[in-house]
């Protein structure tokens, strides 16, 4: 299966509406495009102890590990308030970065960050996450 940017993108907007975030009202999307062509999905998962919630990207990334996929082309993420327009992009955070930086090439790996179907911006990994710490 072949599929372009913008499917992925619409693909973690459906993510998005099955986000759990009672505490922060901020829902976010990702969807995960495997080198095989599979796309897995995830939304964030919050937890009244916030240390135990979980971000779209982890859960998208973990889904395609558990399912044994290791090689990622791309990851498109979506997010913002609840009841409010998506106005602006947003990127991982240091934890998901990090996870990523584990598991993809950090210069062909991309990540699509989108308002909308029409307003996105793409980055390599190594971009958002400069000298990531590795065992290498």
């Amino acid at each position: 299966m072949i599929i372009d940017y913008v499917s992925l993108i619409r693909i973690a907007f459906e993510a998005r509406e099955r986000s759990l975030c009672p505490y922060s009202g901020f829902a976010v999307g990702a969807a995960v495009l495997c080198k095989s062509g599979e796309v897995y999905t995830g939304c964030n998962i919050e937890c009244g102890s916030y240390s135990a919630t979980v971000c779209a990207e982890r859960v998208a990334i973990f889904k395609a590990l558990s399912e044994g996929e290791t090689d990622f082309t791309a990851i498109a993420i979506v997010g913002g308030n609840v009841d409010d327009e998506i106005t602006d992009y947003c990127p991982p955070c240091g934890t998901c970065r990090q996870v990523l930086s584990e598991y993809c090439d950090a210069d062909d790996f991309e990540i699509i960050l989108a308002k909308s179907l029409d307003e996105y911006e793409i980055y390599s990994l190594s971009q958002l996450l400069p000298l990531a710490f590795t065992f290498a």
